[in-house]
């Protein structure tokens, strides 16, 4: 699995980048550049965070995380997300109070500066490209925001020197955050799925109901639970009331759920006739079973 080196080398790269653009800032006076530099440096922190978090979410489980390290991976997305979110909100109100005060720049030292940091930065995006964790996702989304970031910047300083309309600049760095922000909060929205365990957008209880009660041997099922443990591994529990050979019906059962993608299964196997004790089936189950099929409303 190489997310880890991938994020290792785009840290690498970012910070001695943000360093070396801290200076490129003092330099040329710019203050593009300098917020850049600013960004970039915060960037690279976070996705240092994201490395820790990755790196852990790939230990096996054992007896302290009985499900694994999963979460890490979706702690890591969910801190990579909300530096994004504050920084572009900075970035934006930066370049309002840019349009509002106009200052002077050095164009040349800014076109230099933009040239490498478009380099680097796809260089970054490129090499985590694969998108395989939520958090590899974000560190993508920093990576190409970066890279976008200055070839707004590279663009802007050759239109400015040509024809120094100050006020480009500004302007370009509002649209990009703006891009930023709307794509930092709709990992946002998967994160909160995730954390508030929602049925995976892919995946419907209805379906998985009707499909196993379909198989042979399985009177009922209910008590269906779905969930994703990181984005990539969902999770499911049900109770079946089934009448024949236990083995096959579970191994069937198994094969079902993994064709809807379902690695982890915890079936509980009821007879006809037992009572399983949870509000949801208070009734004995054999007179659910007796002909006049009652559908029970879930309350929602």
């Amino acid at each position: 699995m190489s997310t880890k080196r991938n994020i290792l080398i785009a840290f690498l790269l970012n910070l001695g980048f943000s360093v070396f653009e801290l200076l490129g800032g003092v330099f040329t006076g710019s203050v593009a550049i300098f917020a850049d530099a600013f960004h970039d440096f915060a960037d690279a922190v976070s996705i240092g965070i994201s490395y820790f978090c990755e790196k852990k979410s790939e230990r096996e489980p054992d007896e302290r995380y009985t499900y694994g390290y999963g979460r890490y991976s979706v702690l890591g997305g969910l801190i990579t997300t909300t530096v994004l979110v504050v920084g572009s909100v900075f970035v934006i109100l930066s370049g309002i109070d840019r349009i509002i005060h106009p200052k002077s720049i050095n164009y040349q030292g800014m076109l230099i500066f933009a040239i490498i940091g478009v380099i680097v930065n796809f260089l970054a995006a490129f090499f985590t490209r694969e998108k395989n964790s939520l958090n590899q996702r974000a560190v993508n989304l920093h990576m190409l925001e970066d890279a976008l970031g200055y070839a707004v910047v590279l663009v802007g300083a050759v239109i400015m020197y040509f024809t120094d309309i100050k006020i480009i600049d500004p302007l370009m760095s509002i649209g990009v955050a703006l891009f930023i922000l709307i794509n930092a909060l709709k990992n946002f929205k998967e994160i909160g799925s995730l954390f508030l365990a929602k049925t995976p957008e892919n995946l419907s209880v209805k379906e998985i109901k009707e499909h196993i009660s379909e198989l042979e041997g399985v009177k009922e099922v209910h008590h269906v639970h779905l969930w994703s443990w990181d984005g990539s591994n969902t999770y499911a529990t049900l109770h079946a009331v089934v009448d024949g050979d236990t083995k096959e019906i579970k191994r069937l059962m198994r094969q079902e759920l993994s064709e809807h993608g379902i690695s982890h299964v915890t079936i509980e196997i009821e007879q006809v006739g037992e009572a399983c004790g949870e509000h949801e089936c208070r009734r004995p189950i054999s007179d659910i079973n007796s002909g006049h099929h009652h559908h029970h409303h879930h309350h929602h």
